[in-house]
């Protein structure tokens, strides 16, 4: 049951009450003149009066920042205007209204919409200026809820997404093109109903993950879903291809979950390594109770969430695993432009354990030598998703900028920081009208030709 102040709308997390723009923000340092575009970032943000069962409820706000000639002509949040902003109930006597979203996942932008995202629904496009324009379905042809993760092949310019479901067809798989048009459906067999957040996309293969979350009739909190020892943990691997879903191949795996996918690659050996921050079941336990306001909670959104790697062998059949550190981290992100290849560094939030011993800082990982480096952003300030932009002229993979809205209790008060994603120091400050409470995930949108 949830309690009166649940955590997801406390502190850090305390919603925004309204609708704002400014303009002429505030700026500490010097802008790279490179970053000309629109930082976009979503969140879950129920309206004054709503208390949500379940953090994941909340209805979607997005916030916009437009950085452009070394200036940031300005700040907006809007909220994702979703039939469940005013009420609508998700099920009907018709079933699932595809409609009726929280959209507070996730925004991205591709073939020229800006998306706002929530898994069990269909997207919601955005104008601009952050208006909703409505729910998009692909001129008619996407007829499945849209993960909130999306990827987009650096290499094609597709966007290959998929649907999970709790009923079958419990997993439907879909590609785009470069253009936005929806080219490829397909249901995948051999699938279950286990919780599949997230997937990864390698130049070769499509990889879903099916960890021990998996569909709860009994769970009340809105979001029917809870932990069973009775459901395999297992990766599947499939070509990519028309014909891929007649392909799949699952491994087994050690028992825990996976929300989000830090990056997947064939190695030099035809092996399938995949990484992402996993929790054990005390993880979910902690986790989950934090996210429905319930007894026996962890003090974080996340708990004993440590990044894993995979390593398939699908010649021999096999996997190796193991955690590769011990700091609690989510939200991993890296330069997309390496996204399905192999990458040498890697970024995250970290948290506090499950004592509430260490703090929060942004986290980079350089995988080939093993070394960690933090930057600790200071005493009672969050950061988001890191959102990394390549530096104009790059040559190396981690030449360019990390981009992360902080929430600072202390001043009640939220700032961008652009960070050096070289070396994380601080390049330059933003400073946002109101505090911005912490929410999920976000994308840089570049400008075009168009409109730089």
């Amino acid at each position: 049951m949830t309690t009166a102040n649940p955590p997801y709308l406390t502190g850090h997390f305390t919603p925004v009450v309204e609708e704002v723009t400014a303009t002429g923000l505030t700026v500490e340092g010097t802008l790279p003149p490179e970053l000309s575009g629109r930082l976009l970032r979503n969140g879950h943000n129920p309206k004054p009066g709503i208390t949500p069962t379940h953090w994941f409820k909340g209805s979607g706000m997005v916030h916009g920042i437009r950085l452009r000639d070394g200036r940031a002509e300005w700040y907006r949040n809007r909220w994702v205007h979703t039939p469940a902003l005013d009420g609508a109930p998700y099920m009907t006597d018709k079933g699932p209204d595809l409609t009726a979203s929280a959209a507070g996942t996730h925004v991205i932008e591709h073939a020229g919409r800006l998306l706002a995202l929530c898994e069990a629904n269909l997207p919601f496009e955005l104008d601009g200026e952050l208006r909703t324009v409505g729910a998009y379905d692909f001129d008619g042809k996407l007829r499945t809820a849209m993960t909130a993760h999306p990827k987009e092949d650096p290499v094609t310019g597709e966007l290959h997404f998929f649907a999970s479901s709790p009923f079958p067809p419990y997993l439907t798989y879909h590609v785009a093109d470069a253009t936005g048009a929806l080219v490829h459906t397909a249901e995948v067999p051999t699938a279950t109903a286990a919780l599949k957040h997230d997937f990864a996309l390698t130049r070769r293969h499509i990889v879903f993950i099916e960890g021990n979350v998996t569909f709860d009739p009994t769970e009340h909190s809105g979001i029917p879903y809870g932990w069973s020892d009775h459901q395999p943990s297992r990766i599947g691997v499939m070509p990519r291809g028309t014909d891929g879903h007649h392909h799949i191949r699952w491994y087994s795996i050690e028992p825990g979950n996976m929300l989000h996918v830090s990056n997947a690659y064939e190695d030099g050996q035809g092996r399938i390594v995949l990484e992402g921050p996993t929790v054990d079941r005390e993880g979910f336990r902690l986790s989950w109770n934090w996210w429905t306001g319930a007894p026996g909670r962890g003090t974080e959104p996340v708990a004993r969430s440590y990044t894993r790697r995979w390593t398939i062998d699908q010649t021999a059949g096999t996997v190796d695993e193991h955690i590769i550190d011990d700091l609690p981290v989510e939200f991993p992100t890296l330069n997309e432009e390496y996204l399905g290849a192999e990458n040498r560094y890697q970024y995250a939030i970290a948290f506090p354990d499950e004592n509430g011993l260490g703090g929060y800082g942004l986290v980079k990982y350089d995988r080939t030598t093993g070394a960690r480096r933090m930057h600790q952003v200071g005493d009672a300030r969050l950061p988001g998703e890191a959102v990394f932009v390549p530096a104009a002229g790059a040559t190396n993979e981690d030449d360019g900028y990390l981009l992360t809205v902080v929430s600072d209790l202390k001043q009640d008060a939220s700032q961008l920081l652009v960070l050096d994603a070289t070396g994380l120091g601080r390049i330059a400050t933003v400073h946002l009208p109101h505090r911005v409470a912490a929410g999920l995930h976000g994308s840089w949108i570049p400008d075009s030709p168009a409109t730089a």
